[in-house]
């Protein structure tokens, strides 16, 4: 199976969205470069992160989001984003009204369907969870490998958290790539896992 990726961009303090779902300065870093990250050219970034970003999103098979982010993107007018091949959404509620069946997204009630789901599409490929509630409760569940985080040099306040509802601590082990870019700090940690007792076995 693919490495199961809980990622996003976030302020110093810890945030994907402010209180209005607003990412404000967060993605500044994807237009402030000179280097296009896309075919279409909207999205220009610095040498360094097209270095770090562009091979990660390459890799991606699948994104899980939760029904928040389906909503406020319009579910990308049944196109996932960034050339992903398919989207999982979380969700209690259908598809929107009116919505097109063939389109590559997959509705699921939780995210431990969300996450077998979207390893079963996505083979040897990625898996990315988007950061925030959703995300959160895939790390809860023990189901994430590794944490991205695109860092942007600006304090929210308060809004929507990169780790949503997480309460209890999870251990990251160390940074093992650190990438400075053009208004951004490119990490990634792996998750650590908890050493196996003999009961466990």
């Amino acid at each position: 199976m693919g490495t199961v990726v809980l990622y996003g961009s976030v302020s110093v303090d810890g945030f994907v969205a402010d209180d209005d779902d607003q990412p404000g300065p967060l993605f500044d870093w994807l237009t402030g470069g000179d280097v296009p990250l896309d075919d279409g050219g909207v999205l220009r970034v610095s040498r360094a992160s097209y270095d770090h970003v562009r091979p990660y999103w390459d890799a991606i098979g699948v994104t899980v989001v939760g029904r928040r982010v389906f909503d406020l993107t319009d579910g990308w007018d049944g196109v996932p984003p960034s050339g992903v091949a398919h989207v999982v959404v979380v969700t209690h509620r259908p598809p929107p009204d009116g919505w097109d069946p063939a389109a590559p997204f997959t509705f699921v009630g939780g995210v431990e369907e969300a996450v077998e789901v979207a390893q079963g599409l996505a083979g040897d490929r990625v898996v990315e969870v988007a950061a925030g509630d959703v995300g959160g409760q895939v790390l809860a569940a023990g189901l994430v490998d590794e944490v991205r985080m695109d860092v942007a040099p600006v304090v929210l306040g308060s809004g929507r958290r990169f780790f949503g509802p997480v309460a209890a601590p999870h251990l990251l082990a160390d940074p093992d790539l650190v990438v400075a870019g053009e208004r951004v700090l490119h990490l990634r940690y792996r998750v650590a896992r908890a050493p196996q007792t003999a009961t466990d076995r």
